[in-house]
């Protein structure tokens, strides 16, 4: 039996959503985080020495890190999937097969790291801290988030707007592991990017990916997605 060990809004909420989809059985296994924090609570380095979410167990199997759990479910519990769910790896050396692989890497190699420096410039000036130094502290995260981080977070909703144009899911015409991958990742750019709004394909997908049976479920299960909204 896979167990989830599932952190409150995390990025392990699409590894319930892929299992969903497949309608594997699983064990849900929830953390909350630290509530002055937010961090992980230390149980979860008894898991994986990461101390991180999203983790599995399958059996003796210790898996971490959410494109390596997206590519064991799908290898070892997707190949009699069918329907919409026949392409969730592509065949190798097809575009789809490309884009897939591409948008599995760019989610957390590229995207999420704007998005972590937006939330945590977001929250700083939030923190305790002396009043004297509070206008500061505001003032410097501004400042950081208006030249460095805002227009590559504009930058990338820009380019991902524009790819969704031309494609319905983000490998192409079928729901792929890209699309799991991506999920976190376009629910917190909604949230925090400042310019969500001019983004109305973007939005179309969360609602897409949204609509799906699947995702509510495992937003059921494992509670909202994501956290600090702009």
């Amino acid at each position: 039996m896979i167990t989830v060990h599932h952190l409150e809004t995390s990025r392990s909420q699409r590894v319930l959503w892929l299992l969903e989809e497949l309608g594997v059985p699983y064990e849900l296994k929830i953390y909350q985080r630290d509530k002055t924090t937010r961090l992980a609570p230390p149980e979860l380095k008894k898991i994986h020495p990461l101390g991180k979410s999203p983790v599995i167990t399958d059996g003796g199997e210790v898996i971490a890190e959410s494109a390596a759990i997206i590519e064991y479910l799908v290898e070892t519990y997707g190949a009699r999937a069918s329907g919409d769910l026949a392409h969730l790896q592509p065949a190798p050396g097809t575009p789809e097969y490309r884009q897939c692989r591409f948008w599995m890497h760019y989610a957390e190699g590229s995207l999420m790291n704007w998005l972590v420096m937006k939330l945590v410039f977001m929250t700083i000036p939030t923190q305790p801290m002396p009043f004297f130094v509070k206008p500061i502290a505001r003032a410097l995260c501004g400042k950081v988030q208006d030249k460095v981080i805002d227009p590559n977070v504009a930058t990338a909703l820009a380019f991902m707007e524009e790819h969704l144009g031309r494609h319905t899911w983000f490998a192409g015409e079928h729901l792929t592991m890209a699309d799991f991958q991506m999920s976190f990742a376009v629910e917190a750019a909604l949230s925090r990017a400042s310019t969500a709004g001019n983004c109305p394909r973007l939005q179309a997908y969360r609602q897409r990916m949204e609509a799906r049976p699947a995702y509510q479920r495992g937003i059921a299960k494992g509670g909202p997605v994501v956290m600090g909204a702009a």
